[in-house]
């Protein structure tokens, strides 16, 4: 079997820049367990596979290298690229169903849109291991899917220097959001899943659906403007709109071929 296979780098107008993602096309849905083969031997953070259901519409799975989750960003734009550049051309908005409900993204001049739900955070009790795993301490810990640490400087976020083996002890929730207010955006953030098997992922498009919420609630504004402080940097154009959230960014193409199973 022949799979048509792309890689994209996912919120950057550059190559190794922003969050690349694995893109498989499928005819038909595989079993689970060799979409999560295939998401190990091309050790990405994210793996997309796409299962056309009609015209613009498509069924969409994500895989890291080690487990399928729920909700990802950064391969949803990077399918949404793909998919416009090569097999949708005449659209300008696509649909996917995935794990976390239906999802769009619209193609602009400039940018690619997705519209997410949102999931804003709630307060929460910070878990005893938490501030050493990170190394500093937070000003405040809230959560949704992921936890969010709260940080008050921008070179705090660029600085620390997180122990992954105590990171994993935190099994409560997905992941681990680090974010302050920005020197040169709204707000900055980086992201850790090692239970995931992502230590760190470049950028993530689904913790903008809880960061978006809080920085639009703390700057009473609704248009944000934020970057993901990972090594590859990641620019992301952001709104909040009550229950969703817009996520916008530039995506490039790295590579395209066949993947032979």
């Amino acid at each position: 079997m022949k799979i048509p296979f792309f890689q994209v780098d996912a919120f950057s107008n550059k190559a190794f820049g922003g969050n690349p993602a694995a893109i498989c096309i499928l005819n038909s849905w595989l079993d689970n367990d060799v979409l999560q083969k295939i998401a190990a031997e091309n050790n990405l953070s994210e793996t997309a596979f796409l299962v056309p259901v009609t015209p613009g519409n498509y069924e969409l799975k994500w895989f890291t290298p080690t487990i399928e989750i729920d909700l990802c960003g950064h391969a949803t734009l990077a399918s949404a690229f793909v998919l416009f550049e090569y097999y949708d051309q005449d659209k300008t908005v696509l649909k996917f169903q995935t794990a976390s409900g239906d999802l769009l993204v619209e193609k602009s001049a400039k940018l690619l849109s997705m519209n997410f739900p949102a999931r804003p955070p709630t307060e929460a009790n910070s878990p005893e291991i938490l501030s050493e795993a990170l190394g500093v301490e937070a000003s405040y810990v809230l959560e949704s899917r992921d936890l969010l640490a709260v940080f008050e400087d921008e070179n705090t976020i660029q600085n620390m220097t997180p122990d992954f083996d105590k990171l994993k002890k935190i099994q409560s929730h997905f992941a681990v959001i680090v974010s302050a207010p920005g020197e040169c955006s709204d707000f900055v953030s980086r992201f850790f899943a090692p239970n995931a098997g992502i230590n760190e992922d470049p950028v993530t498009g689904s913790a903008h659906c809880t960061l978006i919420p809080y920085w639009a609630k703390r700057l009473n504004k609704n248009k944000l403007h934020a970057f993901q402080l990972s090594s590859r940097k990641g620019e992301i154009f952001c709104e909040y709109s009550g229950d969703r959230v817009r996520i916008s960014g530039h995506s490039t193409l790295f590579a395209k071929g066949e993947i032979y199973i």
